[in-house]
């Protein structure tokens, strides 16, 4: 009877750890993709730090950068040049 009550709370923290999972599945899909696209846009302007110079397209490498191609694509790559191309002094 010992043995039951000393595993009792690994059991219900087991059960609670699969509800946690079950709820969060499609936020932590919806993460997960992010982070993928994310890192996409993190090589792509790596990829183009070397070459932007010679066009006039200086993007910095960074999170934030990163982020937006992310989340919106070829767009968001169209409002970053744009911002670029408005804020160059």
């Amino acid at each position: 009877m010992e043995g039951l009550l000393n595993s009792l709370p690994w059991v219900m923290g087991g059960l609670t750890l699969v509800l946690l999972l079950a709820v969060l599945r499609r936020p932590l899909a919806w993460l997960g993709r992010l982070a993928a696209r994310t890192g996409v846009g993190l090589g792509v302007l790596y990829a183009l730090s070397g070459v932007g110079g010679l066009v006039g397209l200086r993007l910095g490498v960074n999170l934030v950068n990163a982020l937006v191609l992310g989340l919106l694509g070829l767009p968001g790559f169209g409002l970053l040049a744009a911002l670029n191309w408005a804020l160059a002094v």
